[in-house]
């Protein structure tokens, strides 16, 4: 084993890396507020959004994501084309992103919709008895509340997301990890580049979990 390649291809890397980021952070972001919408549909009194939301959140659950990113990647230009009449081409940064929301939404979805379910069905009679309306008792009273108990739980699938951003080498888009084999390749240490890779991820993966438990265990408290 020759780690000594490791060192002159670290900006390389860090570019990378710096990819596999952006993806997380804007996937994420996306994700909660369209899983966020998706739960309050779910949750409503119209059988027609609720039945909606739980077929969005079944079909996106129930696919591989990387089927989702080789389909955004490759059907969304057809479908584009179909409804403005114009090519219109769509990149492979944006098409993973928009893949990783939709993707992610399913699941940030049950996260939001099992937090608003905790709060106490009193506390939205309170609500409804001081004259507010729906939105009004959701945005001031409901959610806060629900997102603090589910923090924990959102970070934990924003790391899990962290990890799945692996798969945009599909669209060859140049990751953290499609980075570290591509200069493993080109120097003939695609062992030891991959071997760093995979512990530059679990020391990442690894911190950021033993954060959430003690974030955890406070807002228990």
């Amino acid at each position: 084993m020759d780690f000594s390649g490791i060192i002159p291809a670290l900006p390389g890397l860090w570019n990378g890396m710096l990819m596999t980021l952006q993806l997380m952070v804007m996937g994420v972001i996306g994700g909660i507020v369209l899983g966020t919408l998706l739960a309050l549909m779910r949750l409503s009194s119209s059988k027609l959004l609720s039945r909606l939301a739980g077929a969005y959140v079944n079909y996106f659950r129930s696919i591989p994501l990387l089927l989702v990113i080789t389909w955004f990647y490759l059907a969304v230009p057809f479908v584009l084309r179909w409804i403005t009449g114009q090519d219109t081409p769509v990149g492979a940064f944006t098409s993973c992103v928009v893949a990783f929301m939709m993707f992610e939404a399913a699941y940030f979805c049950e996260i939001v919709r099992a937090g608003v379910q905790s709060i106490s069905k009193g506390q939205m009679g309170a609500a409804q008895a001081l004259g507010m309306t729906y939105g009004q008792m959701m945005r001031l009273i409901i959610l806060p509340q629900a997102f603090r108990k589910m923090t924990p739980l959102l970070l934990q699938q924003s790391i899990i997301l962290f990890q799945d951003t692996s798969l945009v080498y599909t669209v060859g888009l140049v990751d953290f990890l499609n980075a570290a084999r591509a200069n493993g390749d080109i120097i003939g240490q695609s062992n030891e580049f991959l071997i760093f890779a995979g512990l530059v991820y679990f020391v990442i993966s690894f911190s950021a979990s033993l954060l959430v438990k003690r974030l955890h265990k406070r807002l228990a408290v």
